[in-house]
This record gives C-alpha cells, structure tokens and sequence, in this order.
C-alpha cells in the first residue's frame, strides 16, 4: 500500500508546477456562460459546446460515510476522472410510506442521505455528475433500491405500468426529481446526465418482457419534474439488443466486464452517429455468503480499461470505490434458471468490488492504473488536486464480552408484538405506521403447545431467509458452520422442511422460530413481485397438525431501540448456545478507522453506539467489518453483538480485512446469473 501510494504522489508531484495553470474542469466547460447540456446529438459528447469524453467512477453516497464523502471525491478528481455517478435508493429516502428522508428525516441511515449535499461537495470537487435514480436501481442492495412496504400491496407488479406501482413511483419522483432539477448542469449544477431505471433488458425471462409503456412513463415523470438534461439506459447491447431502451429517446449505453469492442461495436449498429459509452465497466466483482472473495486481476482491468479509452468511448467505473453495505441493506441474487427461492444467494455486508479505492478508502494497484491510463488518453488537460493522504487504519486492543440478554429478555424489550391465528411476514405486520417490517428479524412464538417425544416440526413452503428453532429457549436446529449446513433444514434451500423436536415428551412448551431477511433479491430471473420475508409460503405443522395463535415478534434493531435496552445481566460462566445478544465497551482516545474480527464468532450482527454495522458469518468469505471512525466517539463506545448459536468471550480489531478465501480470477458478469 506504501507503493501504491508513493507512486500516485510521485506523479501528482511532477505535474503540481504545470497544472497550477490550468484551468478547473468547470472554468474549462462554463466560461463564459452555461448555454447548452451533455449533448448526443453526433457521433461523440459534447458539454455546453466543448467536446468531451466521459471519465467516471461509480461512488454510491449511502454506502460512505458523509464524513468521508469529501476525501472519496477528491481522490477520484485526484485520478483524473471527471465524472462522478451514483445511484439514488428509493428504499432509503422514503424509508416508510408517505415519509421521506433527505438528510433530516428520522430514519436510521439518516446520516447518509442528504444527495443534495453530496452533488454540491461533488461539483466543489471538480466533478461533474451522473445520476441513477432508477426507480429499480439493482446495485447488489436490498431489493434493488425499492421500498418493501410496496409490497403490501396486493398483486403490486414492480418495474412494470402497472397503476398500483407506478402511484408510488410518482410520487416519489414528484419529491425527488424537483431535488435533483436544481443540481443539473443547466442550472449550474454537476449533473450532466441521468439514467432512467437499470439493466431493463435484463428482465425478460420466466414469461416476463420488459415493458416500455413503463419507460414511457418513467421519461414522462422526468420532463414533467423539469429534468432537462440528457436521459440514458444502460444494459448488456449484445445480449438484449435494445429491449430495455427507448429508441430515439433514450441514448443507450453499455454495461460489461470484458471485450467492450463487441458491446460498442453493436451499440453503433443500434443507434447511429451517436456517442459510445460504457455505464457499467466492472472493475471487480462483490461476494454472496458461502463463495469464496471474488478479485479481479489487475493486468486483465487495465488492458479492456485501454481498450475502451482507445475505442474510443466514454466509460464510467463500476465501482470506483465500492465502500459497505451497512446494517441489513444488502441485496441477493438468484442462480441461473431459479424459479423460487431455492437459488437464493445473499450478498455479503462488505462491498470492496476490488475497486480502484478499497472499501475503506485506501489505493489499489488499479487506481495507479487509472491514472496513468487518463494521463496518457485525455486530451482535455485541466487541474486536478494533489492525491489526498491515506487515512490511517488501527486495531485497537481486543476487548472483552462483559454483559449478556437472552432471547427472552430480548423480547421483553418489543413492544409492538402482534397475535395472530395464521402466520405473517415481515412486510404485513401492522408496525411502523403501517409500512410493516422492512429488516431484520422476526420471530414466531407458539406457546402452551404439548409436544410428544419426537415430535416433527415442517415448515411448509421455503424459508425466507434463513431459521433458528428453539424449545423452552435451548436451540434445537443445527447452527451454520459450515456452507454445507446450507443444504440442510432451516436455510431457503430446502422445501418443506422437517425438524425432530427433541426426544423428551414436554407439557406446555413454547416453541421458538427466529427467521432472518438475509436481503431482498436485487437481480435475477425470479421474479422480483413476492420477496416477502418470514414465513409466508405455506403453515407451520407439528405432527401433520397445523399450528396456530402465534405470537410475532419484529425484530428490527433499530437504532433508538438498540441504544434502549434494558434487561443486560453479567456474563454468564455457564451459557447455552442460542440467539442472545453480548455486549462490551471499547474506550479510546481517539477515533481511527478499523475492521472488527468476527473469525471466533459464528452468525449474526454488530451494533456500534447502537447503529448496525453489518452482518458476519463463520462460513465466509467475509470475516471482519469495516467500521470507520465517524460511528466511533472519543472516549466510551458501546459494541454488542447479535449472535445466532455460539458466541466468542471477546472482539478482536484489526487493521485491514479479512477474508475466509482469497482467489483470484476474472469475472463472469451478470450474464452468469442468467439463462
């Protein structure tokens, strides 16, 4: 990493005497006066009147810090790069039906949603930007951006015409896009083009065709919001043509690891005399749970990165800096050819992408390779910035558990249970103004039930995501140690599933099912209309018998909730494996980025200062959390940890990630999740 870096300052430090006199890129495209936007109305770009190409990198603002949102711009600009593009989550910004939040609106993430500010820091940096507001934004993030309170609509057909979907998409945009209009580089502002949805393309599968009344609509609700500048699609060109696309209206774009003549080549057959560009050239690649830590070779980045420069074409980064998927917000995806939830594969909480900046910030070899790729190809030269420093990383001496809260005290805590005859998913409970469940977990308890020895527990259906099943509070299901456990009962995997309950005959027992969302699917051929979370497919029987009067207990983690707790009791010498929370105080002096080690520990989560830091799971390949120094305080910092079976007596820091597996090799791309 020290090379890395000193060979970046070394060649900022060469160019510092020359670039004094350059002008900024915006002095460079708005003097004198901003008369005209992007333009594709040739075979190349053009911005206000000035040819210019494209260079940008993908910086998702809610998955950074805001404290860092600064130092990630800088270092882009620092690069070379003159674009920034990001996504916009729509499950984020109006985390509950009719409620909205931009930066100040209440809901646990609040810290990281102020768009507004990240475009403006954006434009302060030199950048001009790229939005993606989708509504359907895929992003390896929890349903590809839409809010799961959709579902609560019945028969709600998403990324299609249908009027129940496209009600709620109206209205958001109708809060948005005003937002956003403010901020387009027509009215002074960074952003040079917007992307309507995401890889439309890409749906047609299982009986299902993109719809372009709903693209339609969706320019529609753009123009009528006074967007202005130009509007694109992207998606795989050689795999799905121009299905996704609006021909004539919407300029397409490419998205691709490799052989990007191929895709711009076809590109030019769909759409004449009008400029190339890749929106989506991957530069690594994330992980599911279970897999082993997807890398790609540096060599092979640079050598289809040159290919695209000397096309040539415009190409933004994806990602530039992949930074974290914080809290319960990751996506899954389906395998090739699912068609239920048996293909099932949750994305880890640490989304690194082995993009040109790591997940905390720091250079890779590939950004070294951008900057000298950019140095050698643009032929705009205007002033970039001295490359920032590199933040400096710690791990702080291992702590120990102290206190602890069993399942039951935990409950003791949930004042929004509800009692049903039937079960309920996550999403139909009647919580948070009725918006339901969106995160989490939940927990079905059947009390006063007599079970005779060797009873038979069967879950009907699938789970959705993942179960833990308790007796009296002593857990009775197999903890997950190893990938293999995946294959077995309590994971989606299995259908109808059977569980003995012990071989002891018990009166009035109370039987326990804590079911987890491992995330909501955000790609894939399944269809993306019924991602409820609980159990939902079908009943719950014992002995062929099926049960009712549950108890449900929404378990959200919510950050007032957390940092509420009552009920914390010492350490216990003697414990039995089972979910339970374990909590221990790390006192510092000063606040410096780290990763928390969670190889000792089994399954579950971390809550820093009551704010939930990711998930973690023995089976890999992600063993450590990244927490920045932003969430930690000079002086007392709570950690507690949710763990599903069987905890550690302590929690362990370091300085840089660890993974189960590390592998390298190329990537596939999403064409691997396909047909």
């Amino acid at each position: 990493m020290i090379h890395i870096y000193s060979t970046v300052v070394s060649c900022v430090a060469m160019a510092l005497s020359v670039s004094a006199v350059l002008p900024t890129l915006y002095e460079y495209y708005t003097v004198p006066k901003i008369e005209t936007g992007l333009s594709a109305n040739q075979s190349y770009f053009t911005l206000n009147g000035r040819n210019i190409s494209l260079y940008s990198g993908t910086l998702h603002y809610f998955r950074v810090p805001k404290a860092y949102w600064r130092d990630r711009l800088r270092k882009m600009r620092a690069a070379g790069l003159n674009t920034v593009e990001t996504y916009i989550p729509w499950n984020l910004h109006e985390f509950e039906d009719g409620k909205y939040d931009f930066g100040k609106g209440g809901s646990d993430m609040q810290d990281f949603l102020d768009v507004k500010e990240f475009f403006e820091i954006a434009k302060e940096e030199d950048l001009f930007a790229i939005a993606r507001p989708g509504p359907f934004i895929c992003a390896e993030w929890e349903f590809g951006g839409f809010p799961s309170w959709l579902l609560r609509t019945k028969d709600i057909k998403v990324r299609t015409s249908d009027p129940k979907f496209m009600k709620y998409v109206t209205r958001y945009f109708n809060v948005l896009l005003p937002i956003l209009a403010l901020l387009q580089f027509s009215k002074g502002g960074p952003i040079v083009l917007f992307q309507i949805e995401n890889e439309y393309g890409s749906t047609e599968g299982n009986g299902f065709l993109p719809d372009r009344v709903y693209l339609r609509q969706l320019v529609d609700i753009y123009k009528k919001n006074g967007i202005r500048e130009l509007l694109v699609s992207s998606d795989s060109p050689t795999a799905h043509g121009d299905k996704g696309s609006l021909p004539g209206v919407l300029l397409q774009t490419a998205n691709f690891a490799g052989n990007p003549k191929a895709e711009f080549d076809k590109l030019k057959e769909l759409q004449h005399n009008k400029p190339t560009m890749s929106m989506e050239f991957w530069s690594g690649w994330f992980d599911h749970w279970s897999e082993y830590h997807h890398t790609r070779d540096d060599d092979d980045f640079g050598k289809v990165y040159e290919q695209i420069l000397t096309y040539p074409a415009s190409v933004n980064m994806y990602m530039f800096h992949g930074g974290t998927s914080f809290g319960f917000l990751n996506g899954a995806n389906v395998n090739n050819g699912a068609t239920d939830n048996s293909g099932y594969q949750p994305d880890t909480t640490s989304y690194d992408y082995d993009a040109p900046l790591t997940e905390a910030g720091d250079y890779t070899e590939k950004y070294v390779i951008v900057k000298k790729l950019l140095k050698k190809y643009n032929k705009v030269v205007t002033r970039i910035p001295v490359t920032p420093a590199i933040g400096e990383k710690i791990a702080y001496p291992k702590i120990s558990v102290e206190k602890e809260m069993l399942l039951d005290d935990i409950l003791a805590n949930i004042h929004n249970s509800v009692s049903s005859s039937n079960l309920i998913s996550m999403e139909n409970l009647p919580i948070n103004n009725n918006s339901g469940q969106s995160y989490g977990y939940i927990l079905y308890r059947k009390e006063n039930i007599d079970l005779s020895p060797n009873s038979i527990l069967t879950i009907e259906g699938r789970v959705c995501d993942s179960v833990v099943v308790l007796v009296n509070g002593m857990l009775i299901s197999k903890p997950l140690s190893y990938t293999e456990d995946l294959n077995g009962f309590g994971f989606w995997r299995l259908k109808n599933s059977n569980l003995t309950l012990g071989p002891r005959g018990l009166k009035n027992a109370t039987v326990d099912l804590l079911v987890e969302n491992w995330g909501r699917v955000n790609f894939g051929l399944l269809p993306q209309f019924n991602q409820f979370k609980g159990l939902w497919q079908g009943d719950v029987l014992i002995n062929k018998q099926k049960v009712t009067s549950w108890k449900i207990y929404p378990i959200e983690f919510k950050k007032s909730w957390n940092n509420n707790l009552v009920g914390w009791k010492p350490l216990s010498e003697r414990w039995a494996p089972g979910p339970s929370l374990y909590k221990a105080t790390l006192n510092i002096k000063e606040a410096k980025d780290t990763f928390i080690n969670m190889e000792a520990w089994t399954k579950g989560i971390v809550v820093v200062n009551g704010f939930v830091l990711g998930r973690y799971a023995r089976i890999g390949p992600q063993q450590s959390l990244y927490l920045p120094a932003p969430f930690l305080k000079n002086g007392t910092n709570s950690i507690f940890v949710f763990e599903h079976y069987m905890p550690a007596s302590e929690i362990k820091f370091c300085k840089s990630p660890h993974y189960k597996t590390i592998k390298k090799r190329g990537i596939q791309g999403r064409a691997a999740f396909k047909k």
